[in-house]
């Protein structure tokens, strides 16, 4: 199977996590798509959804899938979403999709968080894929040296502003052995919107994509 094939896999699979009546909470990028696509096919049976992104919400609105504002809905039975790169603990690096904060915010709405990522996301140190940090951009230099003197190379990501309109740093060159501590010490950086690191919100479900089928972690 190519990559594409088992995005669909998992994204079919994580239907068996969504409850007859529920919102759900939806995530962003190529995998979130193919989910959306199969949650299409049980329309019927949801209330809609709670989405990450504007790109989503689209998505799921050309499906005939009602979206629901964050702000009106107090808590969601579950949260789908992909992943950068997932450890052995369910702690991630998100926001190549440029959705990061969005999707900090639907996941703390969510009861449990279920990634649907292929085999290759799954790492035993998180950090080979770019750290992504939304930032307001007054503050992008100054953060920047900030990662700098962690021994991350930070760069602005190219004409890409978040849903928020905010710019986004790519940091390169950490390896993240503590996610929490690293998440709570990023966030408390004058200017930083929301960093990648999704720690405190873990996934509590990752369906992996294998050539031998979805494979389940549970953390």
């Amino acid at each position: 199977m190519n990559q594409d094939q088992l995005k669909a896999l998992v994204g079919q699979a994580a239907l068996a996590y969504v409850p007859d009546g529920a919102i759900v909470g939806v995530g962003t990028g190529s995998t979130v798509n193919h989910f959306i696509d199969a949650l299409a096919t049980i329309k019927h049976r949801i209330q809609g959804a709670v989405s990450s992104s504007d790109a989503s919400s689209e998505r799921l609105r050309r499906h005939g899938i009602p979206v629901f504002d964050a702000g009106s809905v107090e808590r969601v039975p579950v949260y789908v979403d992909g992943a950068d790169e997932i450890d052995g603990h369910g702690c991630m690096i998100k926001g190549g999709g440029a959705a990061l904060t969005r999707e900090k915010i639907v996941a703390d709405l969510a009861e449990r968080f279920v990634c649907i990522a292929d085999a290759s996301k799954l790492v035993d140190t998180l950090g080979k894929f770019p750290l992504p940090v939304e930032v307001i951009a007054m503050a992008a230099p100054q953060v920047a040296r900030r990662f700098a003197e962690q021994g991350g190379v930070a760069t602005l990501r190219a004409g890409v502003l978040t849903d928020n309109g905010h710019p986004l740093l790519d940091v390169r060159g950490l390896a993240i052995a503590q996610p929490e501590a690293l998440e709570a010490e990023i966030n408390q950086w004058p200017g930083v919107v929301t960093v990648g690191i999704f720690g405190r919100l873990r996934a509590d479900v990752c369906l992996l994509g294998t050539e031998q089928g979805v494979r389940t972690l549970v953390f």
